[in-house]
């Protein structure tokens, strides 16, 4: 199978002939390129009933590494389970306008925190007014995770959310004033959204936060500035089927999502990399092309600067108050409390599991894998470019 390291081998030393890395982009290149491989270090596992012995090579555990989201997706829905709160959940998709695309690749932290800013405030706001939520001045409870790409790879930045139906005031719980899993109208939130991000880049720009911005010139500023005024900013907003469980499993689709899986990946040619990508609403699939070169410039667009935080809480789960606030709302909704006991034995359970399934050999399915040997992972990984080791342990 193809994969994104195979592509960054293949078609990096082109790239990299007439582009510079970041730094942030250097560290993932260098990761996703060494992932399960023998640059990372490793041990050889042996069959103590048929000989069967193969290696097993550690994994990079990079956000931006497609083989390594899944691990950290299940361990994230695990930690939310407790968080949830027996209300409808809605699904809401807050878009920058592509015009903003160049300020976001000369200030790209500035940009993000910025879009979360803006969403939360908006959030806040409407769940504060008494017109949809019936009381005035309560505290809502959502979560946002942050995207920057099309299916083609094109750079599209949005944050995905999940909010719950409802605020919480004075310790009690109060529904949507209007319907159940009906928060706000999205036309509306849109013109809130763009006024408050519009807002803030206009300081920015007076406070000297945004320098290096390719349209900050006068007559580009002015221009760019009267288009985002009359563009429709794009906010989604649509109740997820299923109850509260199935709405965090929504949201836990774009965790750890990275811009592109290696199951997307058809071939890796000498010149092109082959991807589907999704055709329409039903589920049907198209494939495009590529130039390899291209294909690598795509994907480094999604390389988040280091220490920006893709998933961000607010309100009720806000790590600052969600102690008190959240057991509040489901004391009010008479939840029943998480056992910490049971909670923990079926993490143990799992654990076991886990372990059992993992030691097992995968050719006799009897005997059990012992560690062989090790190898220690070098100090540092080569630099992106530079040849590593293209043999690659098991998932």
């Amino acid at each position: 199978m193809a994969t994104l390291a195979q592509a960054l081998h293949r078609h990096g030393p082109t790239y990299l002939a007439s582009h510079t890395l970041s730094g942030s982009q250097a560290k993932a290149w260098r990761a996703i390129i060494a992932c399960r491989t023998k640059a990372l270090g490793g041990e050889q596992l042996g069959c103590d009933t048929c000989g069967h012995s193969h290696w097993q090579y550690h994994s990079c555990r990079n956000r931006h590494c497609p083989q390594c989201g899944a691990r950290a997706k299940d361990a994230w829905l695990q930690g939310r389970l407790a968080e949830l709160l027996n209300v409808p959940y809605v699904h809401l998709v807050f878009t920058l306008p592509h015009s903003l695309n160049a300020l976001y690749g000369a200030h790209p932290r500035w940009v993000i925190d910025t879009l979360f800013a803006s969403t939360a405030q908006t959030l806040s706001d409407f769940s504060g007014n008494a017109r949809w939520m019936g009381v005035a001045g309560g505290t809502p409870a959502f979560s946002l995770v942050l995207h920057t790409w099309t299916q083609d790879l094109r750079r599209h930045i949005h944050v995905h959310g999940v909010m719950a139906s409802g605020v919480l005031l004075d310790g009690r719980w109060h529904a949507p004033s209007r319907k159940p899993d009906f928060l706000f109208p999205v036309q509306a939130l849109s013109k809130a959204f763009r006024g408050k991000f519009l807002q803030a880049l206009g300081d920015a720009r007076r406070s000297g936060q945004i320098d290096a911005d390719p349209q900050g010139d006068a007559s580009a500023w002015r221009e760019r500035q009267r288009a985002l005024y009359h563009h429709n900013w794009v906010v989604y907003a649509k109740a997820p089927l299923g109850g509260p469980a199935q709405a965090l499993e929504y949201l836990s689709r774009y965790t750890h999502r990275t811009a592109i899986g290696n199951e997307r990946i058809r071939a890796v040619t000498g010149d092109e990399v082959i991807f589907t990508v999704r055709a329409d609403d039903q589920g049907g699939k198209k494939t495009i092309r590529l130039q390899g070169a291209e294909f690598v410039r795509r994907v480094l667009l999604h390389v988040l600067p280091t220490g920006i935080k893709r998933i961000r809480h607010y309100g009720v789960l806000a790590p600052a108050c969600k102690g008190k606030k959240l057991d509040a709302a489901r004391r009010d909704l008479q939840m029943p409390e998480p056992h910490p006991q049971a909670i923990e034995s079926a993490r143990e359970f799992l654990r076991r599991v886990a372990r059992i399934d993992a030691l097992k050999c995968p050719c006799c399915k009897v005997g059990t894998l012992h560690c062989v040997q090790t190898v220690a992972a070098p100090q540092w990984l080569p630099a992106p470019g530079a040849l590593m080791p293209n043999s690659r342990g098991p998932p």
